[in-house]
């Protein structure tokens, strides 16, 4: 009895393995409308081409946006290895001008060859506005880091006072690399003046308004390099003034005091000496030489 059962099971096993099997067939088969990935994803890639193949700007501003993605791509390569140290103005004004110059063109109310004009289809076709947001990031940086104090407004090139600053510094530097072997006294003997020199410029550079971020993370490793490396120091003359004012005001107090303790102590030397009445024989002779 036992044995008739497990020839029943057997059989019945074989009898819905066949089923199954003839049920995936048909499913995958060419005709099945269930199963046909090959179709879908061809189906699929002739909506992504017929989608990227749309386009709603002219040619003229399709040109100016790919100019404007050259320029982005150009002027950031140019911003990450100015980094460290900073050298932001002095190594990408070139590539920052480019950029804004086709960005004006891009955002301007003039008509292009076609009479096209791309600021509404470029700018303002979206909620985005991802060209507006990629320059403003771009333009922030350059205005954070002051550059236009260091670059020529009439020509893209760095400004006199800049050139005459990086001269300066290039002077410290040599002087630091000469004496820098061995002991530090000679450099901060040797080397006084140039530095001294060079910090003068720069706070005259700070009063003016001329500087920009290149300039002062320059000085700023420079003075590191100054105090802490080589442990040079000296007294500055600008806080000769400010000592000078300093003393006078914490002894003004005591010369105050001590003026008016001087001031009181005369006073109470000086006696009113009271009137003495006349006697009777200094009135006789009064009246005697009245007579």
């Amino acid at each position: 009895m036992t044995f008739n059962r497990h020839i029943l099971c057997i059989v019945l096993f074989c009898i819905c393995s066949s089923v199954c099997v003839d049920v995936v067939s048909e499913l995958r088969s060419a005709d099945s409308p269930f199963f046909k990935p090959h179709v879908d994803s061809v189906f699929s890639v002739n909506l992504l081409t017929a989608f990227s193949g749309f386009s709603d700007i002219s040619q003229y501003c399709k040109e100016l946006l790919d100019l404007f993605g050259n320029q982005y791509v150009a002027y950031v390569n140019c911003l990450v290895p100015a980094a460290r140290p900073v050298k932001v103005c002095q190594n990408c004004f070139v590539s920052f001008e480019n950029l804004n110059k086709t960005y004006q063109n891009i955002s301007s109310d003039e008509a292009g060859p076609g009479g096209e004009v791309c600021r509404d289809s470029l700018l303002r076709s979206d909620r985005l506005m991802l060209v507006f947001l990629l320059f403003s990031n771009l333009e922030g940086i350059w205005e954070k880091s002051n550059c236009k104090n260091c670059i020529s407004s009439e020509a893209p090139s760095l400004t006199n006072d800049t050139l005459y600053f990086l001269e300066k510094i290039n002077q410290t530097y040599s002087c630091f690399d000469q004496y820098q072997q061995g002991n530090h006294t000679e450099l901060c003997k040797n080397c006084k003046d140039t530095y001294r020199d060079l910090n003068t410029l720069y706070s005259e550079m700070e009063d003016n308004n001329t500087m920009c971020i290149d300039i002062e993370d320059a000085m700023n490793a420079t003075r590191r390099r100054w105090s802490k490396t080589f442990n040079c120091s000296f007294p500055r003359e600008e806080n000769v003034p400010i000592i000078a004012v300093s003393s006078f005001m914490l002894f003004l107090p005591i010369i105050f005091y001590l003026s008016s303790f001087l001031h009181s102590e005369q006073k109470k030397r000086k006696l009113i000496q009271p009137k003495r009445i006349p006697t009777y024989s200094s009135l006789m002779n009064i009246q005697d030489k009245q007579s």
